[in-house]
């Protein structure tokens, strides 16, 4: 389920231009059908690990992959723009309560230090796998069948699942129990629907014009009415007294930093790579493989090398500062480009630190939790990732149409300003990409909290 849920992220991309012929949505109705997953998905996340908690985890488990099966029919169903963009946003939904019950679960039923670590350490790398794996699939399906089979190849794997989790997993909950802050997760994801809406609709519209500045102003209050709710609330979805912790708030915002780019990466180039360079659906996915390849690569095997000997802030500094040279190498992009010149280093250098960047943010964001708040800890990495993508894919996108547009209307021919759309949107990425490196190398403890409460040796001390 955890590979479904990433898979769902990705998986929509390369299928989007067949979605735009068949259903006739422009640029900015495309970022939707990737937005509306991920909008609900991070906006209701904490929620959906609290309610989890409250009313039993599988039973959640089950409720959301029921609501996440039924959606993803609708939208392989769909015949008009606005059911497929409302199927996307229930799944999200679906993939909301389903992820944190499904991580509560595993580390429940995995008991053993040894074992529990396993675990974790092939939950971490299913990340890489779910995102590699969608866009090979989405171009694999939409090639054979067509891109509805991108939505439909979910019932299957969430029946097995469902059947299988009656026979293999026993319910459970959280024996002090309490009101799950509702207020809290309402006003958080209308906040970030608002604000995503208002820099969407920014690509037609003027900075100043009621649509665009009126959403991402309301978005902004509902943002900060969320916060004062979650200083005040018994229960809150986000403790504040939890961000004291100087390593988990720069790990959440280098988390942010990261993913602002990485939605807009498969988003932007799979469409240049098939409306510029004239790639197949087929040709596209497998474009992406190096991608997937890379991130496991940097993950599993370079960053448990690094962490050990360098620490938490050449990971996550280090991380996004070879991530930023990725953006600034496909912020070259044009309309004579070829894959291996212009693609190919991106999608090499943007996993290879992106790799470092997920397991440094990982530890980070939990540096210093306890058995009482490991699982806000966890809720708030995901929440970030989802955050970051939905904000970052809706501005840059964005940025990048009102960029291409701009060009167009100086008399650059449309292949061309497209092109250089694709491009400003990376140039912009690369900029917030390394003012997040600057954050890890700047705050970020060398050490995680238990290292640096351990008393270094009398001789070390004296030295």
């Amino acid at each position: 389920m955890q590979v479904m849920l990433l898979l769902d992220v990705t998986v929509v991309n390369v299928a989007l231009p067949p979605i735009q012929h068949d259903l006739g949505l422009t640029t900015t109705g495309l970022a939707w059908v990737v937005n509306g997953y991920t909008v609900t998905y991070g906006g209701l996340l904490m929620l959906g690990g609290r309610l989890g908690d409250l009313l039993g985890r599988r039973r959640l488990f089950l409720t959301g992959l029921a609501i996440f099966a039924l959606s993803s029919a609708s939208a392989g169903a769909a015949q008009q723009a606005g059911v497929l963009i409302a199927g996307r946003f229930v799944q999200g939904v679906g993939a909301a309560l389903v992820s944190p019950a499904a991580l509560s679960l595993v580390t429940l039923l995995f008991t053993q230090p040894r074992e529990r670590a396993r675990a974790m350490a092939i939950w971490s790398g299913l990340a890489g796998v779910g995102v590699a794996l969608g866009v090979v699939l989405s171009g694999v399906l939409t090639t054979v069948t067509s891109w509805r089979w991108i939505f439909f190849v979910n019932l299957p794997i969430a029946a097995f699942a469902f059947v299988a989790t009656f026979r293999l997993v026993s319910e459970s909950r959280a024996t002090r129990r309490g009101r799950p802050d509702v207020l809290g997760a309402v006003l958080v994801t209308l906040g970030l629907l608002l604000v995503v809406f208002g820099l969407l609709e920014k690509a037609g519209q003027a900075w100043l014009s009621f649509l665009v500045l009126g959403c991402v102003g309301i978005g902004v209050l509902c943002l900060a009415g969320f916060v004062l709710v979650e200083a005040r609330v018994a229960q809150p979805l986000m403790p504040l007294a939890f961000l004291r912790s100087r390593n988990r708030s720069i790990a959440n915002a280098v988390r942010i930093c990261y993913y602002v780019g990485f939605a807009t990466l498969f988003f932007s180039l799979s469409l240049y790579v098939q409306h510029v360079l004239r790639f197949s659906a087929l040709a596209t996915g497998f474009a992406f493989v190096p991608f997937g390849l890379v991130i496991l690569f940097s993950a599993t095997v370079l960053a448990p090398r690094l962490l050990p000997r360098f620490g938490l802030r050449v990971l996550n500094g280090g991380g996004l500062a070879i991530t930023a040279v990725g953006y600034v190498l496909l912020a070259g992009l044009s309309a004579h480009g070829t894959y291996a010149a212009d693609v190919l280093p991106g999608l090499v250098l943007v996993p290879l630190g992106g790799g470092l960047v997920l397991v440094g943010s990982t530890v980070a964001g939990v540096d210093g939790a306890t058995g009482e708040d490991a699982g806000i800890a966890t809720s708030m990495n995901n929440a970030s990732m989802q955050i970051g993508s939905a904000l970052g894919l809706a501005a840059l996108v964005s940025l990048g149409t009102s960029h291409a547009t701009a060009l167009e209307h100086a008399g650059a021919d449309p292949l061309s300003a497209t092109a250089h759309g694709y491009a400003f949107s990376f140039a912009v990425a690369a900029g917030v990409t390394a003012f997040g490196a600057l954050l890890g190398f700047v705050g970020i403890h060398r050490a995680p909290a238990e290292a640096r409460s351990v008393p270094a040796p009398a001789g070390q001390r004296a030295a």
